[in-house]
């Protein structure tokens, strides 16, 4: 899995439209960079961003309930609570987006898009529910008609579940901490993913079933070798005397046949 592309429209920090295209010039060519700016600048809605397109969840609003959250003039029930994603909505805003292209495992491209808007995407509208798209973009191709259809195809074609992305390709806000308190097995299942060396894994299971294998068939025959019994020494002299006797009997009789 590769993140090629991260855009968003009206999120927390940005007003508008804002794009980060990390398969083209210069960040392409970077094998790492950071991303800096002063509290408020949009760092962290890049990476929540990133979560709402790809899992409708964010590391940020990780928690269930909540608070209800809007403004003053609002009736109670149409407030979010205060881990509700839509709240990333930027306030004064009636709809907005988040968006990534990424290349699934399979190499090919996808785009993923969440949306979130308030009623007739006026500002002052009643949240709506929030909807998810997954497109292969070179064929257009569309996966999933409901929410849940959508996030089960996006995770197939990560090969990441929310967990285990947060904890290996995002590892923000502390989950790096949660990364390396990890057991081994679960470490090592991550790492392989990111890294696209679980193949060895099952090259080394594959080798392991064929050796095991082999020593079945092998533990066999030798059963059977020893289930056969063997002569004694003298027992076994005696026989090769009479074999040499026979070959010469044989050899003689042949031998007067010629001549006759």
């Amino acid at each position: 899995m590769k993140v090629l592309c991260i855009r968003g429209n009206n999120l927390t920090s940005f007003a508008g439209t804002f794009a980060l295209e990390l398969d083209r010039p210069p960040l392409d060519r970077l094998g790492l960079f950071a991303i800096t700016g002063a509290t408020g600048a949009g760092k962290s809605t890049l990476l929540d961003a990133l979560c709402l397109a790809l899992f409708d969840r964010t590391p940020r609003l990780g928690g269930r309930g909540g608070v209800p959250v809007g403004r003053a003039d609002e009736e109670e029930e149409a407030r979010l609570s205060a881990y509700d994603v839509r709240g990333m909505l930027r306030r004064g805003a009636g709809e907005g987006f988040a968006e990534v292209d990424f290349q699934g495992k399979d190499g090919k491209r996808y785009r993923a898009r969440w949306s979130v808007w308030r009623a007739r995407s006026r500002a002052e509208g009643r949240f709506r529910p929030q909807e998810m798209t997954l497109t292969e973009v070179a064929t257009g191709q569309q996966f999933g008609r409901t929410k849940g259809e959508v996030l089960a195809a996006i995770q197939e074609r990560l090969g990441l579940s929310f967990d285990q992305f947060r904890r290996s390709a995002l590892l923000a806000q502390g989950e790096f901490a949660a990364f390396l308190k990890a057991d081994a097995s679960e470490r090592a299942e991550l790492l392989e993913r990111m890294t696209g060396t679980e193949v060895y894994s099952r090259l080394s299971m594959a080798a392991h079933e064929k050796n095991k294998g082999e020593q079945e068939e092998l533990a066999r025959r030798e059963l059977g070798l020893a289930a056969i019994s063997l002569m004694e020494a003298g027992e076994r002299g005696a026989a090769e005397g009479r074999l040499v006797e026979e070959a010469e009997a044989r050899k003689g009789v042949e031998a007067r046949l010629g001549e006759a």
